[in-house]
């Protein structure tokens, strides 16, 4: 196996085994979910818990569709290295992407804890008001159409002309356009993460499918179209619970 081949082997197998321990942790918190809802448990304590579960949780959902532009960093790393100059490595760019995320987790987690407060969704992270399961959906839905969306989704599904026109160098530029690669899919996706508030953020079907659906739209063809549709989707599901 030559050097590029390990290299491309390695880092695959690292994204890979990153999202699966994401995925397990998952799977054993909602075995034991009830544990959040402790009447001896602190607000400090219940936020921390539902920090750590929201940022393994972008890990698990998000790291399989920003693996093409990971792997292509890492390809302009190996080629610069056989040319002789050194790039910074693969885990810099990737962690200044995770960073967008896990503050999105923090972000969650408050919000979390004032739906909770407000008794719009269960300890079971459910939603437990029509109005709010229908305000959620509409705007997701609504969110589909908006040319900021389709900016985001454009970033996104082409790394190549991401780093064409966004490139920084050294170690404080990979991190950067980590951060800036990460924006532009947080810019995407926020409000269909929000989803989980109205089908359970705990509910790993649910998870999943959010999952699939952000790494079908961002990454297979016709994603302006996917989008529009899902928007519609989300819209008549909004009708449907203000109608039932």
């Amino acid at each position: 196996m030559n050097q590029a081949a390990h290299d491309r082997l390695l880092a695959g197998g690292s994204l890979v085994l990153v999202v699966a321990l994401a995925w397990r942790f998952l799977w054993l918190e909602a075995q034991t979910m009830e544990h959040m809802a402790m009447p001896g448990m602190g607000l400090a304590d219940m936020l921390a818990l539902a920090f750590v579960m929201w940022a393994v949780m972008m890990v698990g959902m998000m790291l399989p569709s920003a693996a093409p532009a990971i792997a292509f960093y890492g390809a302009l790393v190996r080629k610069n290295r056989e040319r002789g100059s050194i790039l910074p490595a693969v885990w810099i760019f990737a962690g200044g992407y995770l960073c967008v995320w896990t503050a999105f987790s923090l972000g969650a987690a408050l919000l979390q804890a004032a739906l909770l407060q407000a008794a719009l969704i269960t300890p079971m992270l459910v939603s437990a008001s029509k109005p709010f399961s229908a305000a959620v959906l509409f705007a997701a839905g609504v969110y589909q159409w908006l040319p900021v969306k389709n900016v985001c989704l454009r970033n996104c599904r082409h790394p190549i002309e991401f780093f064409t026109m966004r490139w920084r160098a050294g170690a404080l530029g990979a991190w950067r356009m980590g951060l800036e690669h990460g924006s532009y899919c947080l810019g995407c996706c926020w409000l269909l993460m929000l989803l989980l508030f109205v089908a359970g953020a705990m509910d790993l079907l649910w998870v999943a499918l959010i999952a699939v659906f952000v790494f079908v739209e961002k990454l297979l063809p016709g994603a302006p179209y996917t989008s529009r549709l899902a928007g519609l989707a989300l819209l008549a599901a909004g009708a449907f619970v203000v109608l039932s």
